[in-house]
């Protein structure tokens, strides 16, 4: 017993969502096209966990349904339910999972009051678990997007936040030191502590199983009465490893987002893709790559004559308290930081052999995260290393760069 579909997209998130629309918008007929999710619900946009769905009319919806296996040379897949789904065209959205403390040797996820935020249930169950305990302790472990969002959240509701984390400073893989220092200052500011350059060892639990507090490896224990884990993902590939090729965790994709088996895309978390600016194959996990691979794929699966290869310009943003920072491009090469590091309006750029290559601004206008964009994507020379670490305003560079080319 099984179904057709012309267009099958197998996973719930933001990329599933867009991918979605983007079919409707290139005017997918009433039942070509069917999404498969393990959620009880349409696609969300996951970033604001809100109940802003992204599905139009027209789409058959397999919810609360795990696919138990593909066959990428058959064309099907099967569900946990013993259905078989058949499709011309597969596009793989299913995202990443968040890693558990298991996975790292520690024993307490299944607790009550220990959360992670990765789905909408994730989302519901934290904050239910922090309206049970107002004024009381929260510890958060990790020091990336998920972690500082979260702190952010958790102090603005009145609880008494401590984030740990095992790097020298928060962001460890986008954040200089001079950026994440002004950041952890602001959060200290709004009652935030930190204990880095150390990781969760174990919990203290009470008769009940509800973690009471967290021992550290440095010898610190921290009182808890929620725990939020934060300290990364790991893409979901386990359907399609052995079928198709992978890169960097993810599943490798050429410029129009098509793995090796010319019928399955992968978009978003999952997907390995080819970014100009590097000259290299990078799996990136932001809302705006999920956002526009999935655009990509679907105009490269509908009108393939028509849709070149993908030029993405990687580009990650956040938005706490009274914060709201935008980065451009890659993270190489020499730093030079400018701006008000007392104030509310500074940066960096990246200089790699030669090039303008990335370029993170707090605190700018429309206009100027414009400019950024542009002057990134053309990635001028800059001659004047000197002129360029003196500069007042180093968004004045960006905008030199920018017209001289």
């Amino acid at each position: 017993m099984g179904r057709a579909f012309v267009y099958v997209i197998v996973g719930g998130g933001v990329a599933a969502g867009y991918a979605a629309h983007e079919f409707v918008k290139r005017g997918v007929s009433h039942g070509e096209l069917c999404i498969i999710s393990e959620e009880p619900v349409a696609p969300y946009e996951r970033p604001a966990l809100s109940k802003g769905y992204l599905l139009p009319e027209g789409i058959e919806l397999i919810l609360r349904t795990r696919v138990k296996s593909a066959d990428v040379r058959r064309k099907t897949l099967l569900t946990g339910t013993g259905e078989t789904i058949s499709y011309k065209y597969l596009i793989v959205a299913t995202g990443a999972r968040a890693l558990r403390l298991e996975e790292f040797g520690v024993n307490g996820s299944d607790a009550a009051n220990v959360c992670y935020l990765r789905d909408l249930a994730d989302a519901d169950r934290l904050v239910n678990v922090m309206q049970s305990c107002p004024g009381g302790n929260a510890v958060v472990i990790g020091g990336g997007y998920i972690g500082m969002e979260c702190a952010a959240s958790l102090v603005i509701n009145k609880l008494n936040v401590t984030m740990v984390f095992p790097d020298a400073h928060c962001m460890a893989r986008l954040f200089t030191p001079k950026i994440a220092s002004y950041y952890e200052e602001f959060y200290q500011c709004k009652g935030v502590k930190f204990v880095k350059g150390t990781v969760l060892t174990s919990f203290d639990f009470n008769s009940d199983g509800t973690v009471t507090a967290v021992n550290l490896k440095n010898g610190i224990k921290l009182p808890a009465d929620i725990v939020v884990v934060g300290i990364r993902i790991r893409p979901n590939t386990t359907l399609f490893e052995g079928q198709l090729t992978m890169e960097k965790g993810g599943i490798k994709v050429n410029a129009k987002m098509q793995s090796s088996n010319s019928s399955v895309f992968a978009i978003g978390d999952v997907a390995a893709f080819p970014i100009k600016l590097v000259g290299e194959t990078r799996r990136l996990e932001h809302v705006d790559a999920a956002r526009k691979s999935a655009r990509h794929a679907v105009a490269a699966i509908m009108e393939p004559e028509k849709t070149g290869e993908i030029d993405y310009l990687p580009f990650f943003y956040s938005r706490v308290f009274t914060l709201s920072w935008q980065f451009y491009g890659d993270n190489a090469g020499e730093v030079i930081h400018f701006g008000d590091f007392y104030g509310n309006t500074f940066g960096a750029y990246w200089i790699h052999k030669g090039h303008l290559v990335g370029c993170f601004l707090e605190g700018g206008t429309k206009e100027q995260y414009e400019a950024i964009a542009r002057a990134i994507r053309v990635k001028p020379r800059i001659e004047d290393l000197r002129r360029a670490s003196e500069a007042r305003f180093g968004i004045c560079i960006v905008f030199e760069a920018q017209t001289s080319n």
